[in-house]
């Protein structure tokens, strides 16, 4: 049994990235308790040296990990992820500002950095493994197209990237074992936009579009992410592009949850593909990939 965060978006606008992921985890037999009494983490991890206000809303969730008496903690959300992660190699390794921290948190339990961050794609990899996941696959990807997009927070910065931040291979191996035809391009770990969205939304669209223009080039029917903010820039934003960018052709988007539900004999219901964009279920139904429930 480990610790399981979610974070707010998960539970909102990114259903389709948690009920997919529990549905999944619990047919892979990954024990999960969702935390109590957990706040947002901050949705960013603040590069301000001296801002460490904004490290106590993390480093609380840590503690609630803490309580519970688990050593580890499991996101989903690559943005939630970066967040943790940092604060705890904060936690770990800077002694001044822990102690600021902890002493700031006076009706908190100190805190030392003692639980493990880790995201599920690095959890598959690292605990189940790939081929006990390819045992456990009943309906292959067979024929899905499918480009691996990483984006920034689990690859930067590189103390806490779940893989190699210039060529990472955890979302190449985790398509490939589910049987999809993977589709590699550059643009797989360039930033989307992020929050450009909000002050230069002109520039994040621009970027969003290189993006999916640079996966469909290669021959990708769809892309595969892991976070909500990635997902609103290359997924909800496309609609804008058409009517902005010459060529611009949909392009199905999905949580890597929501193909790990479908490969693992996940019905539909569980997918809440209504939140993605309708190409999504689209190309699923047209590739024979959907379970029905009843």
């Amino acid at each position: 049994m480990i610790s399981y965060y979610p974070g707010c978006t998960l539970k909102t606008r990114a259903k389709n990235l948690e009920v997919s992921a529990l549905a999944a985890m619990k047919a892979l037999g990954i024990e999960v308790e969702e935390l109590p009494r957990w706040n947002c983490c901050g949705a960013v991890f603040s590069l301000a040296d001296d801002d460490l206000i904004h490290i106590v809303a993390p480093v609380r969730d840590l503690i609630r990990v803490q309580e519970k008496g688990h050593d580890t903690v499991m996101t989903l959300c690559s943005m939630c992820y970066n967040t943790l992660a940092r604060a705890n190699e904060l936690m770990k390794t800077d002694e001044v500002k822990r102690k600021t921290i902890n002493d700031f948190m006076d009706e908190e339990p100190d805190y030392e950095g003692g639980v493990r961050v880790v995201h599920l794609l690095d959890y598959l990899r690292d605990e189940l493994g790939w081929d006990k996941l390819k045992e456990m696959v009943k309906t292959p990807l067979t024929g899905l197209k499918v480009a691996p997009y990483y984006g920034c927070t689990l690859l930067r910065p590189k103390d806490v990237a779940i893989d190699h931040p210039d060529n990472p291979q955890v979302l190449h191996k985790f398509l490939e074992t589910l049987g999809a035809e993977v589709v590699d391009f550059p643009g797989a770990i360039e930033c989307c936009g992020t929050y450009q969205v909000l002050g230069n939304p002109e520039a994040a669209l621009s970027v969003s579009h290189n993006i999916l223009k640079d996966a469909t080039t290669h021959g990708a029917e769809a892309l595969a992410l892991a976070c909500p903010l990635c997902d609103y820039n290359l997924g909800r934003k496309q609609d804008a592009m058409m009517g902005k960018f010459e060529g611009m052709t949909d392009v199905p988007v999905y949580y890597f949850t929501q193909l790990l539900a479908i490969a693992l004999g996940i019905t539909s219901d569980e997918l809440h593909l209504e939140l993605n964009r309708d190409s999504s279920q689209e190309l699923l139904k047209n590739k024979n990939l959907l379970k029905v429930a009843g």
